[in-house]
């Protein structure tokens, strides 16, 4: 099988495949490690070889780099990061993230992206001077902040390697096929958007971190996509019939700003007259048009009211939606810094889910982004002409379009918001019965609010989140309910067969609900970063992922290092 890129939106100019200049022999230590990273005319070898520079990516060469390993990483633009950058997501956290529920490299993270803003940018005196101030003061996250300086942290976390010669990035970069012996790939080519140039990597190890589990068919490994049905699964809120095209909406973000007086109204995209008529069609009603400024509500599906004023004003019993994912708001900088706030805009009105781009052709792929660009640009043209203004008016036509924000000619996010991908036959499944609140209270026999999730023994990180589920191509409204502190088991992230690819994004061994709770930024980087230590662990023993899976001292002796680089397996509930 092959893959080719579909959601190229670069900015003019950018497209260098960058590569460390290291041209060394392939050598090894007594672990088997690469010393130095082997790059010929046609195929450069490492240690480990991660297609796709994500957010889960990211943590995976950040941990397998800490632990001595040797990494090539491609990435399909010319931004790393994934949610967190190419595709403007600001981060979605639970409550306990600033002192657990994460890993200390994803709380380094953190630190550092405000580090950032305190070192070069005038912030407020007294703002300066508060460990954990919001740079957007977004009611979504409590770090809401621009793309870019996401981008900026990750590539410092990067540089020592690559300077060093222990990691080669390959940007604008997709892998098209694979080549593979028994249950284990031998390495995976990959093509050059820009130049066209192809490339064979070769590693004894490697991790799926595309958006869409793009290397899973290309090598053969086992996987599922869509919805399971409640035969299969016995999970509480799933379906009785399964559909592996039933996915959740994507969406293309984009940013903007607001300037009074003045006029910044983009020319009326083709599809506005259908966007902006068109009223949703699903299983369970939506609440009128989608460009209104209503829903349904995600727990209970009633209609439920939104606000809009890109003047940053709380509206009364209304969320505006202008704070709900700001990513700088003015006041949190010295006088006259700012004209006025940036805000990203991923709202229920810029959902796509009027088809499934998981598993389908390259003209099916290609006609449905084009629309979902359609989508949020017939947004952006009905938020500065039509949209409902608290004085009787419409419209708001100093709303203005942030190409730069997010680094493109287009003005939209480089690659699509992603909530659902193919996703691994593993090990162990995990299901509705081991995180979902109303399902575990059922099963432990308590009340709801004394319901703890499943206990993994072979857990190898922790997160939280509710189970969110967006509407889907398959015409499910919402479907979004209450979760428990979970634990990520070792077994998901193994596959049943393939013994040297692992999933590191959106692709684990979850199903179509608990997805919803496993998808989120610091899940993901978790994810990653357990893999990233797991490689050389299993360099170390020379034994299969699943020989250590069923090996309950090896296990242990995994948790204990991950442990030692501050990764917690298990919720401390007393400090919650």
């Amino acid at each position: 099988m092959k893959r080719r890129n579909f959601f190229g939106n670069l900015a003019a100019g950018s497209g260098l495949l960058l590569l460390n200049p290291i041209y060394a022999s392939h050598g090894k230590t007594n672990t088997g490690k690469v010393n130095t990273i082997h790059i010929g005319e046609r195929t450069i070898k490492a240690d480990l070889v991660i297609i796709g520079g994500g957010t889960g990516g990211c943590a995976t060469a950040l941990g397998a780099l800490r632990n001595g390993l040797t990494v090539i990483m491609t990435e399909e633009t010319d931004w790393i990061g994934g949610q967190l950058t190419q595709q403007g997501v600001p981060p979605d956290e639970h409550k306990w993230i600033n002192d657990i529920g994460a890993t200390a490299l994803y709380r380094e993270f953190r630190k550092k992206v405000r580090a950032y803003y305190r070192n070069n940018y005038p912030l407020k005196a007294e703002l300066a001077k508060k460990e954990r101030f919001n740079p957007g003061n977004a009611s979504v996250s409590e770090i809401s902040h621009e793309p870019k300086i996401s981008l900026r942290v990750l590539e410092t976390m990067f540089d020592p390697y690559i300077s060093a010669g222990k990691l080669v990035l390959l940007k604008e970069t997709v892998a098209v096929d694979a080549s593979t012996q028994g249950n284990k790939v031998q390495s995976v080519r990959v093509k050059n958007l820009s130049t066209g140039e192809t490339r064979n990597l070769v590693a004894p190890y490697f991790a799926d971190a595309t958006e869409l589990g793009d290397l899973l068919p290309l090598t053969g490994a086992e996987y599922v996509t869509g919805a399971e049905a409640k035969s299969d699964t016995g999970e509480l809120h799933a379906a009785a019939i399964a559909d592996p095209t039933n996915n959740q909406a994507f969406t293309v973000c984009f940013a903007m700003d607001y300037r009074p007086n003045e006029d910044w109204t983009i020319e009326r995209p083709e599809e506005y007259g259908f966007w902006r008529n068109y009223r949703p069609e699903m299983k369970s009603p939506w609440a009128g048009k989608l460009l209104e400024l209503n829903y349904s509500n995600p727990r209970t599906l009633a209609p439920k009211n939104l606000g809009f004023d890109p003047r940053g004003n709380p509206m009364k019993d209304v969320l505006n939606l202008w704070i709900y994912r700001r990513i700088l708001a003015k006041d949190n900088f010295e006088e006259g810094f700012l004209t006025g706030d940036i805000t990203l805009v991923n709202y229920p009105q810029n959902d796509y889910f009027l088809g499934n781009i998981v598993d389908v052709g390259e003209k099916e792929l290609k006609h449905h982004v084009s629309r979902a660009k359609q989508l949020s640009l017939s947004l952006l043209y009905w938020l500065q002409t039509e949209a409902p203004r608290a004085d009787g008016g419409k419209g708001w036509p100093g709303i203005r379009l942030r190409h730069d924000v997010m680094g493109t000619t287009d003005g939209l996010a480089k690659y699509p918001y992603i909530r659902e991908s193919r996703r691994i036959k593993p090990l162990f499944r995990i299901t509705e019965h081991h995180v979902g609140r109303t399902q575990r209270a059922s099963i432990q026999g308590v009340p709801e609010s004394e319901a703890h999730a499943q206990n993994f023994e072979d857990s190898v990180g922790i997160g939280y989140y509710h189970i969110d589920l967006h509407p889907s191509s398959g015409g499910d409204n919402y479907i979004d309910f209450s979760s428990l502190p979970f634990q990520i088991p070792l077994g998901a992230l193994i596959p049943q067969r393939m013994e040297n690819i692992f999933p590191v994004s959106k692709n684990i061994g979850t199903t179509h609900l608990t997805n919803g709770c496993y998808r989120l930024h610091p899940v993901e980087w978790s994810i990653g970063e357990a893999i990233g230590m797991f490689v050389p662990f299993l360099m170390e023993t020379g034994r299969s992922p699943q020989e250590i899976y069923q090996d309950t001292a090896a296990v242990r002796k995994f948790q204990g290092l991950i442990r030692s680089q501050g990764v917690d397996t298990h919720w401390p509930y007393e400090r919650m």
